[in-house]
């Protein structure tokens, strides 16, 4: 088995957008995230954008009629249902819980202290993919 080798973040999902530009400034705004790189397609959508969250990244793009685009679907294209979700770790839930309601996240799961340890809430952005956001973190407790 190999793994990646001096790099923070090894699994890195990506998400798909009707209105990516919109979207890269939402998710920085209600959920924290930084860009690191953002790329135009030159038709007014993303190409690739990169956005940082602590030592994770997500990668995002407009929704396109590519290989890989025809093979994923928007929550808005399913009756609301997503096939997997983000798990981000964050220090302070109760204050980034607020931040993603004054930003208009749609609350899924209120934020609560979880049986497994920490607390946590479950989210969806403007477009309907979903998100969980809590300060449990499996590396800690399985080293503890």
């Amino acid at each position: 088995m190999t793994t990646a080798k001096n790099t923070v973040a090894t699994i890195i999902p990506s998400l798909h957008y009707r209105d990516a530009p919109a979207m890269i400034e939402w998710l920085c705004r209600a959920f924290g995230f930084e860009k690191h790189a953002v790329y135009e397609d030159g038709k007014g959508g993303i190409a690739h954008a990169q956005l940082r969250f602590g030592n994770g990244m997500i990668m995002l793009s407009s929704v396109s009629d590519t290989q890989w685009g025809r093979l994923m679907a928007q929550p808005a294209d399913i009756g609301g249902r997503e096939s997997q979700l983000a798990c981000v770790i964050v220090a302070n839930p109760a204050a980034h819980y607020a931040q993603a309601i004054a930003a208009g996240a749609e609350i899924i799961d209120a934020l609560a202290a979880r049986d497994y340890g920490g607390s946590s809430y479950g989210c969806r952005d403007p477009e309907g993919h979903i998100w969980n956001f809590g300060d449990y973190d499996p590396w800690v407790a399985d080293a503890g």
